[in-house]
């Protein structure tokens, strides 16, 4: 991490990031990385994550990994003195990020329209799991939710069972979390030209569905035309076994397909009706795979990867956990990093994914322990040392203890 704060694209805009769990968290996280002074406020038992998962000192691994860079206030939204801190914080800030359910911002006394009086050009973003209205709008929410009723699950059926299949990482979470931090810096970028503010409103359905489109949906598209067969139960996936593991390798184009026939010394499968076109060998998948697969398997990684390479076929092994962090092409992006972090100790973090050659980001500081920052940010908005201890005694506001206490 580095000493010198809030340098990157970002740097000058702040932050007021009310979200907990994943979605919300990563995207302000991404935002924070790139230079945006995030303030993280939770209540005073903190962001369910922080207790959620593999962990060290009290902070876990899920936590530390999604709430990097950002600052931590930790303040009683249900006491008035709370709610007049939290005010004065929005008046300094550019961005408020919610992920409550519907309706839960607005009883906390913190709408848009309380939000904008206090500052009118501020970017108000909501994110929420259904939307606003409809049947599902009131209902509790979690990424397999979203997997189930997006399509994903389906998408995923087993080709031989046609049991439907969740992905074993929450990809409707962190998808949203992209999608939310390019909708704000769009935002932003907005109000650069015209000065006004605007509220973002952003689902986890909406966002999968329009993820899922382009090929997952995509038999859709044509009207009068669907393809209603799932594509998971139409042909098998691109991981073929070799006599020492699992690589993959696709051929898309004609060159790619030449090249594949050449490296598997098949080329008599050029003149293969079924392989013929591009069109051909989608609509052939499954014999054209399992042709693939079986010659394959009778070597070894290396050797096909070798010969896959020299003729130009996409193709690579397929990598356990470990085997990622110390692949030579990670090494060689020099993307993963170890750091001291002062409560959990050593740790290993990618570096932001995004190089900017101008105004370079990078992890701006470790993630912060529940209330860590509270006595700084409540003194930058001029509050005394004096006014500061007595929301402490109180019980509004909350402090990190010194981790090297006790």
């Amino acid at each position: 991490m580095t000493a010198e704060q809030n340098q990157g694209p970002l740097a000058g805009v702040r932050v007021i990031d009310l979200t907990s769990m994943i979605s919300g968290p990563v995207a302000t996280m991404m935002l924070a990385d790139q230079g945006a002074d995030v303030i993280k406020v939770e209540a005073l038992d903190g962001d369910l994550v922080r207790g959620a998962g593999a962990t060290r000192s009290g902070i876990t691994s899920t936590f530390i990994s999604s709430n990097r860079s950002k600052r931590a206030l930790a303040i009683d939204l249900k006491s008035a003195a709370g709610v007049a801190a939290l005010k004065k914080l929005l008046q300094t800030a550019d961005v408020m990020v919610q992920n409550f359910r519907p309706g839960a911002i607005e009883r906390m006394g913190f709408g848009e329209d309380v939000v904008r009086a206090l500052n009118p050009d501020i970017v108000y973003v909501s994110i929420s799991g259904f939307g606003d209205s409809g049947p599902y709008a009131h209902q509790r929410v979690y990424d397999p939710v979203i997997q189930a009723l997006s399509g994903l699950a389906a998408i995923q059926a087993d080709g031989e069972t046609g049991r439907p299949k969740m992905i074993r990482t929450i990809i409707p979470d962190k998808t949203t979390a992209v999608t939310a931090a390019q909708a704000i810096t769009a935002a932003l970028f907005s109000r650069e030209r015209t000065g006004e503010g605007q509220h973002i409103r952003l689902a986890m359905l909406d966002t999968m569905v329009a993820y899922l489109w382009p090929e997952g949906m995509g038999g859709f598209t044509l009207v009068g035309k669907e393809v209603k067969n799932a594509r998971a139960q139409l042909s098998p996936d691109l991981i073929f076994q070799t006599t020492d593991g699992y690589i993959t390798a696709g051929a898309m184009s004609d060159k790619e397909w030449r090249g594949l026939c050449t490296a598997l010394g098949h080329t008599e499968w050029l003149d293969d009706p079924r392989f013929l076109t591009v069109n051909d060998r989608a609509v052939n998948a499954t014999d054209r795979l399992a042709l693939t697969g079986e010659v394959l398997a009778t070597n070894t990684c290396a050797y096909w990867l070798k010969r896959l390479d020299a003729e130009g076929v996409p193709s690579a092994p397929v990598l356990s956990r470990e085997e990622v962090i110390s692949h030579p092409q990670i090494q060689a992006n020099d993307l993963i990093h170890e750091y001291d972090h002062p409560i959990a100790g050593r740790i290993r973090q990618p570096r932001p994914a995004a190089r900017f050659d101008r105004t370079p980001a990078e992890i701006q500081r470790p993630a912060p322990g529940l209330g860590e920052h509270s006595a700084e940010i409540l003194s930058e908005l001029g509050y005394s040392e004096e006014q500061i201890n007595a929301l402490v005694a109180d019980g509004v506001l909350g402090v990190m203890a010194d981790p090297n206490i006790g």
